[in-house]
């Protein structure tokens, strides 16, 4: 098969990048430093805002680079290469550094410094995104005009419209999530690879 790259631009993202990519404002209360991890492409069509990254991004610097990301990228049909490059899917965290773990278990929930100090700057950067996924709650509720819970958002989405496409966050929660809402993968999944198929092609 052949593969289109996606359209780059000769817009400056990465001077901004490069600043994002320095920030130290939430450092002192990072219990692993801080480490922005971000990726975007002035030509990219695809955005993922997400949550935070994991210790495992942390580690490397990339994100969704775990079990997680391998079930997005299922979710999404879109292949390794092409999800990593920054000139087809962007990926803006709700805040770009590993928060930690919470008292009661897995991830602490995002600083909240992050997303206004540099969203709407970044959403600036990238002029020819067709579609945005919110990827978890955190997204969603900062994105959506009223989220009530995770699971209607999800469910009442019109996948024919422009507006952000929210879905569950791909951890191994969700695995359970799925068995209870089965029309996730046979409705939703089905609708959403057939969306972003468009809107990289």
């Amino acid at each position: 098969m052949v593969r289109i790259a996606c359209w780059r631009s000769e817009l400056a993202i990465e001077p901004l990048l490069a600043e994002l990519r320095a920030c130290q404002v939430c450092a002192a209360a990072l219990p692993f430093g801080a480490r922005p991890i971000v990726q975007a492409g002035s030509g990219a069509r695809l955005l993922i805002i997400s949550q935070a990254p994991g210790s495992r991004a942390h580690a490397s610097g990339i994100p969704w680079t775990d079990a997680s990301g391998d079930r997005l990228r299922a979710w999404t049909g879109v292949e390794r290469p092409r999800f990593f490059d920054p000139d087809c899917v962007a990926i803006m965290p709700m805040a770009f550094c590993y928060p930690g773990v919470a008292p009661s278990g897995g991830d602490a929930p995002p600083r909240r410094e992050c997303a206004p100090l540099w969203h709407a700057r970044l959403l600036a950067a990238l002029p020819a995104v067709r579609l945005v996924l919110l990827v978890g709650g955190h997204a969603q509720k900062a994105y959506l005009p009223r989220v009530t819970t995770m699971t209607e958002a999800v469910r009442h989405h019109d996948p024919a419209s422009d507006a952000p496409w929210p879905l569950p966050h791909p951890s191994w929660r969700s695995i359970g999530w799925m068995r209870r809402n089965p029309w996730f993968e046979t409705d939703i999944v089905p609708a959403l690879q057939a969306r972003v198929a468009v809107v990289l092609a």
